[in-house]
């Protein structure tokens, strides 16, 4: 038996149109899991759906949703989900809040992310709890970031609300263990994707140097001396996703070259 292989399960992909969530997405389908791709853009998700490779019978779908109220996220998951199979396999995943520092972001930019990060994933599991429960198999990965670690400078919003959410999933892993439901962090470093775009931007125009200035500095940070691909990120998600990860839950995996000290 392949304990890396997807094949009969489902995955639900958040993010799925750009970034690591589409190459999750890509490379979940790739290892034979059948993909339900979650984003705000329905013209990218139907763009997705012909990358999806079908090594089986498996029929991809997707739901263009916006995260920004939950209480809509769960009317239209449950509607979108009614009388289909159990997913067993939760992705959980979005781009970060806006740049900038801690102290003077506003009330509403708190709020926007907690509900998007943190009141979504919630959502979203107790929406697929039964069924994983049912189907006896139950994966929840959630890719958050480095900083809940270690907290990156300029990302006030980002930081704390990250850390939230994994500490949400630490308690989850230990609630949802009996019912042998894995839940485990995925941490990317500097992956080559929007998000990674405007983070450089941003340095560059607060330190008045050149992107590629900026790009080398940040690299200099990172023991393997290079950005991540998106793929790259997209491996540990699918080992965890697999029954070879199976007696690993609660852990923070980074994927980030090294860059951050603690051991």
């Amino acid at each position: 038996m392949n304990n890396f292989d997807l094949s009969g399960k489902r995955a639900l992909v958040c993010g799925a149109s750009k970034g690591i969530g589409k190459a999750v997405a890509l490379l979940l389908a790739e290892r034979g899991a059948e993909i339900v791709g979650l984003s705000r853009s329905d013209l990218a998700l139907k763009a997705l759906i012909p990358e999806l490779s079908t090594p089986t019978e498996q029929q991809h779908s997707w739901l263009a949703v916006d995260f920004s109220d939950p209480a809509l996220l769960q009317t239209e998951l449950q509607a979108f989900l009614a009388g289909q199979a159990p997913i067993q396999i939760l992705v959980h995943n979005g781009g970060g809040p806006p740049p900038g520092p801690a102290h003077t972001a506003s009330l509403e930019a708190f709020s926007l992310a907690f509900a998007q990060h943190l009141l979504c994933g919630q959502v979203l599991m107790q929406t697929l709890l039964p069924g994983m429960k049912a189907s006896r198999y139950g994966r929840l990965i959630n890719i958050i970031s480095t900083s809940v670690r270690q907290p990156i400078p300029g990302l006030g919003v980002s930081n704390t609300v990250r850390a939230a959410v994994a500490a949400w999933a630490k308690t989850l892993a230990d609630e949802l263990g009996p019912y042998g439901i894995t839940v485990n962090n995925v941490l990317p470093g500097y992956t080559r994707t929007e998000r990674l775009e405007q983070i450089v931007a941003n340095r560059a125009e607060k330190m008045g140097l050149s992107r590629e200035l900026v790009e080398v500095d940040m690299r200099a940070e990172v023991p393997l001396g290079r950005f991540a691909e998106a793929r790259e990120t997209a491996e540990a998600v699918a080992f965890l996703a697999s029954a070879a990860a199976g007696y690993i839950t609660g852990v923070s995996l980074p994927v980030d070259g090294g860059r951050l000290r603690p051991i």
